[in-house]
């Protein structure tokens, strides 16, 4: 566990950066990420590098035995290089090409951007990947952040034909898949295949998916050239990239597939009141964030790097790369977090299994876009509440160094919650109801689980799943053959929400009707879905509690299953065969839980109904108890539990306690 941040030398005199430097390491951080933004400095007119200044930067945190994460620029191309290639430009779906003046204004698929990316790359790996200061790298910054992952370009049309004809081989095949007989939609050859928007009505779906696919495809290779480069030329050092929250453009588990580490830049306030969480919850969770927030995507990014490979262990080695450290500027409100937060936080990310939590950033900056967005000091360069925060908790690492060695900090967990992002832009594409939303379900079944004081992992779909005892498939709307065998030869409970199989890999209907390949694994069909508006319930019983359905519905006939749950009409909400269960219909919040909690136990897991806001994880041989209430809760990992080695019995408010379980 370690501590890291952000830091713009290029934003500040060089006479502070001594300064600088001396008060990171008596603050305990180790780590520096520099140099995402910084191409127009490095390389001021084509060709014409201009080195000096970073490296002395370089040189100046090295003198105080900080290790750097060295960034490709790439996020930012310099306005000479977009004046030489106006076309690199990325294209929206309205047809309006991007401008530049921010950051992010490029094309994934624009060949000669590609090559500059290489270009520039190569120069910082020659320069620095011998550097003895240097230590891992990130590559870009955020891939599609401001929604420029999907570009509708010319060169994305080229890529798009390109990656098609790879595909499918043969333009009757595209057909095939597509279901382009509908609405006379045939093509003759793949050169005929326009993007998929500005239609007269909705664009075909699979033609959608398939732009989707080729669009993730398109981020993934931008970084494997990156990558390679980056291998080769800076042998030892780890590859990172900074992924975002509640972001599911590309397809995360390919992009981080080759990555040795996954990092995530954790805003809770600002996640808090930008998505679909209630107006109660953004009100209740204003300034400490909703507590399940940060952990969901501790648990999906530790998933990345390896879950993926086949030979991979079940986590991959992951990273907070960018801690929000006080009031930022781009959410739709932006609050100061209540004091003790910055320091919950952290102690959240180590909890879940993070070797690095890097705080965004060193400094406030006085000027351009970012200027309300705060630092660990503010611009006059005393130290800002944040920093007063990271300053305790690398006081607290300090004191627990010999408590909590690295080497036992290992997470093993028995419950799974397979992502899979193929399913989420099914559903995306073909919603069949106004406010579905699977990233939801998929947020709100983890919650569930956390609230029952049950550690998850966040999985990939081709993850290996004989571990264990409890799977959950919140939006598996496709199964490969893969997913299925093992679904079929695992030992384990599963529970499966609405929608799952319901549409074959291009995105038809499967003809044996879904939940299509589960249908003998679950033993039922289902003949019919219902999406239901706002306003609209069904109610009904389930463990002898009354329960309401809203949102969706589905007609399922049984074959082998019985009911676990009945809608008051007696049709069957949910379904159990042998140790699979079915959902049938969008259950409330309270009746998720008491089904999850029913399945757990029938798992053979034991969980416990965690007082309101309160979280709890295991890492190794400690169990961390974090207390997002304004009140103090006393909560204990055993009833004889011994004192914790770090806070208290009674978990205080806002703050944390830490025991070593024996």
């Amino acid at each position: 566990m370690e501590l890291g941040v952000c830091y713009y030398p290029e934003h500040w005199p060089s006479e502070q950066w001594p300064v600088d430097a001396q008060r990171m390491r008596e603050m305990n951080i180790r780590w520096v990420r520099i140099a995402e933004f910084a191409w127009s400095r490095i390389e001021p007119s084509p060709g014409e590098f201009d080195w000096e200044w970073l490296d002395r930067a370089i040189d100046t945190l090295h003198a105080q035995g900080l290790k750097v994460v060295m960034c490709t620029p790439t996020a930012t191309p310099p306005k000479w290089l977009v004046d030489q290639m106006p076309d690199m430009l990325a294209v929206d779906a309205q047809g309006h090409q991007r401008r530049f003046g921010s950051r992010r204004h490029y094309c994934f698929s624009h060949a000669g951007y590609l090559e500059h990316s290489r270009r520039i790359t190569r120069a910082m790996a020659e320069r620095y990947g011998n550097h003895t200061a240097v230590a891992a790298w990130q590559t870009d910054n955020e891939f599609g952040c401001h929604n420029t992952a999907i570009s509708y370009s010319d060169a994305a049309a080229t890529g798009f034909r390109d990656w098609l004809a790879e595909r499918y081989g043969d333009v009757a095949a595209l057909n095939r898949a597509w279901g382009t007989v509908f609405w006379s939609q045939e093509y003759r050859t793949f050169d005929e295949v326009d993007l998929p928007h500005l239609t007269v009505t909705e664009a075909n779906p699979s033609h959608r998916l398939d732009f989707q696919r080729y669009s993730s495809w398109a981020v993934a290779r931008f970084q494997e050239v990156q990558y390679q480069l980056l291998k080769a030329l800076s042998p030892g050092r780890p590859v990172s990239h900074n992924f975002m929250g509640f972001y599911t453009e590309f397809n995360h588990h390919e992009v981080a597939a080759n990555l040795d580490i996954a990092t995530w830049d954790s805003y809770p306030l600002g996640f808090t009141q930008d998505f679909f969480l209630s107006a109660e919850e953004k009100v209740r969770y204003a300034r400490t964030g909703h507590p399940d927030v940060p952990a969901f995507h501790h648990d999906l990014y530790r998933g990345m790097c390896a879950s993926v490979r086949a030979d991979a262990p079940a986590h991959g080695r992951w990273w907070v790369m960018e801690q929000q450290p006080g009031p930022v500027n781009w959410a739709q409100w932006n609050l100061a977090p209540h004091d003790g937060m910055v320091r919950l936080w952290t102690w959240q990310a180590f909890a879940h299994g993070a070797e690095v939590v890097s705080y965004f950033r060193w400094r406030q900056a006085p000027f351009a876009q970012e200027q309300m967005h705060t630092g660990l000091n503010r611009p006059d360069f005393s130290l800002d509440q944040g920093g007063l925060e990271a300053l305790q908790v690398g006081q607290d690492l300090t004191a627990l160094s010999e408590t909590m060695p690295p080497n036992e900090l290992t997470v093993r967990n028995r419950v799974a919650l397979v992502f899979d992002y193929d399913g989420l832009w099914m559903g995306q594409i073909q919603p069949q109801g106004k406010d579905h939303n699977g990233l939801a379900l998929a947020f709100r079944l983890y919650s569930a689980l956390r609230q029952l004081g049950l550690d998850v992992d966040i999985v990939s779909p081709a993850a290996p799943l004989a571990a264990y005892e409890l799977i959950v498939l919140p939006v598996s709307t496709h199964i490969s053959a893969d997913l299925l065998e093992q679904l079929q030869s695992s030992t384990a409970q599963l529970v499966f929400a609405p929608r799952a199989g319901s549409k074959t890999l291009d995105l038809h209907v499967p003809l044996q009707l879904a939940p299509g390949p589960l249908q003998d694994l679950l033993g039922l069909r289902v003949n019919r879905v219902a999406s239901l508006p706002p306003g609209f319930e069904e109610s009904g019983s389930l463990l002898n509690k009354a329960c309401t359905v809203t949102g969706w519905f589905e007609d399922l006939a049984l074959n082998g299953a019985q009911t676990l749950a009945l809608l008051a009409d007696g049709r069957p909400l949910v379904a159990q065969n042998g140790r699979a269960c079915y959902v049938a219909g969008g259950l409330d919040g309270a009746s998720w839980i008491s089904l999850l909690e029913n399945r757990a136990r029938a798992a053979g897991l034991t969980p416990q109904r965690l007082p309101a806001d309160l979280r709890v994880s295991r890492i190794g041989h400690h169990c961390v108890a974090l207390n997002f209430s304004a009140q103090a809760i006393a909560w204990s990992p055993t009833a004889n539990a011994s004192v914790p080695v770090l806070g208290e019995a009674s978990v205080a408010a806002r703050d944390l306690s830490i025991w070593r379980l024996e």
